[in-house]
């Protein structure tokens, strides 16, 4: 359920970093400098729940801080969905 794991997700992440969500979409903003990190700029990540999918999209400063939080996405999606997981992930760059 793309609902459930998005809620997870964002109650998750809020406790260290700027969160906005609503029951269908979310957005998560990773600092330049997050766990000691020295990226250019910060980063987004923008989730919106389907019946049978989360749609993630990062928007980040750089190929490493995207390769790294692709990483770190999938990490928590699996983590949350342990029962369902591995997840098939569909990774499109634009």
């Amino acid at each position: 359920n793309g609902r459930r794991y998005l809620q997870q997700l964002c109650k998750h992440w809020s406790h260290n970093l700027a969160v906005e969500f609503t029951e269908e979409q979310g957005k998560v903003v990773f600092p330049r400098n997050a766990r000691g990190a020295d990226w250019p700029g910060d980063a987004t990540l923008f989730l919106a729940a389907h019946a049978d999918a989360l749609e993630c999209r990062l928007a980040t400063s750089s190929e490493g801080q995207l390769a790294a939080l692709k990483k770190g996405v999938a990490l928590h999606v699996d983590r949350f969905g342990f029962r369902e997981a591995p997840f098939a992930f569909e990774w499109h760059d634009v």
